[in-house]
């Protein structure tokens, strides 16, 4: 029996789903075998949980240009570079306790679906202080030179691309391994029929004969969700769509798309925070969505075509890049080309299926099973 700690950083949602996404598995299907999940922010000081995370979500969301220039920058750094040193001692100096608390724990193997906790072990390794093997998941559809922790038993890509650049980046073809990035247990099978698109849309009181839109985000240029939900309901056409409209936790805004629901009996489905997104996706013909590494890979695994907003500078672009090079996304900069683009994706299924079989060729619904299998050594 392994034991299996999994490491995250609660930066963004991204690295703690695919953490999860990968504790979820290995319980459902790799028994007798457990895992540990760990946010490393849990165990670090306040002061530096804030700069770690709070800072960089300011960051993203009030001077995206500053992120990129610093996105661009640090990629170019080598890692032996006396700034990067200087960034690796200040993070060691305020992660001593989960240092401690990773060593508490005596794991049999490693997975880390975020640098900074990989960079740590590697001095650890270096210093003989942890022998098992550790892993490093990356979990954008990129590579940036910030996932280059050297001496790293593998290395877990979403792409071929992404394989490759790590390859001609120095790092071991023999360690390098393509994987996809993990989703959760209800991604993971498409076909079920649970996740059929009649059953997922009349259980949310949508007539399945009409196309519906799932609208997840909002942001910088385009507006905040309830906003973008008005306008799209105004799109002229033959047949109008339907929405699906998810808040999550903003409270505020899940009460006037509430409204909106009123004003609009039987187009808008209002829906706060929620467990089933996967079936929100499922009933969906077109997903508009902030192209953030585990959102796009649900969004694959389920086969969806995209309407990707308001992607952040650096890694949410790469992401892009990647989805609309591959035709399974587009892209709208501002509101205008949002409500353009909608009107007309929804007013053309067969531009729809087509990007909705590309999604589908992408996807990896079984990432997390490949990764547990190549970590744990058990047969495919």
């Amino acid at each position: 029996m392994t034991k299996l700690l999994i490491l995250s950083v609660s930066a963004g949602n991204g690295h703690v789903r695919a953490a999860q996404a990968l504790e979820a598995t290995l319980a459902q299907s790799f028994a007798p075998h457990t895992a540990v999940h760990v946010d490393a922010m849990a165990h670090v000081p306040a002061g530096f949980r804030k700069v770690y995370t709070d800072w960089y979500l300011q960051l993203v969301n009030r001077a995206p240009e500053l992120w990129s220039y610093l996105h661009q920058r640090t990629d170019v750094t080598p890692h032996h570079a006396p700034s990067q040193r200087l960034r690796r001692g200040i993070e060691r100096l305020s992660t001593g306790a989960l240092v401690r608390e990773i060593r508490r724990a005596k794991p049999d193997a490693v997975i880390c679906t975020h640098f900074l906790p990989a960079e740590l072990l590697m001095r650890e390794r270096n210093r003989g202080r942890i022998e098992c093997p550790v892993w490093l998941q990356i979990t954008d559809y990129d590579l940036h030179n910030m996932w280059l922790v050297p001496g790293m038993t593998g290395y877990l890509a979403a792409t071929e691309e992404v394989a490759f650049r790590l390859r001609a980046r120095g790092i071991p073809p023999e360690r390098v391994h393509v994987t996809g990035i993990p989703v959760m247990p209800a991604f993971s099978e498409p076909d079920a029929p649970e996740l059929a698109h009649a059953a997922c849309a009349s259980a949310l009181g949508l007539d399945p004969a009409r196309p519906v839109l799932l609208m997840a985000s909002g942001g910088a240029g385009v507006g905040d969700l309830p906003s973008m939900v008005e306008r799209v309901l105004a799109l002229g056409g033959d047949t109008p769509f339907q929405v699906i409209a998810v808040a999550g936790r903003n409270a505020e805004a899940h009460a006037r798309l509430e409204a909106l629901s009123q004003r609009h009996p039987g187009r808008v489905v209002a829906v706060g925070f929620t467990n089933e997104m996967h079936k929100m996706m499922a009933a969906a013909d077109l997903v508009v969505t902030k192209p953030g590494g585990l959102t796009v890979s649900e969004c694959l695994a389920l086969g969806k075509p995209m309407l990707l907003i308001s992607p952040i500078p650096g890694q949410e672009e790469h992401n892009a890049g990647f989805l609309m090079e591959e035709s399974a996304a587009w892209l709208a900069y501002d509101a205008i080309g949002l409500d353009y683009k909608v009107a007309r994706l929804m007013a053309d299924p067969a531009k729809l299926a087509a990007m909705a079989a590309r999604s589908r060729a992408l996807g990896k619904p079984q990432a997390a099973r490949a990764v547990l299998q190549r970590v744990l050594g058990v047969a495919e």
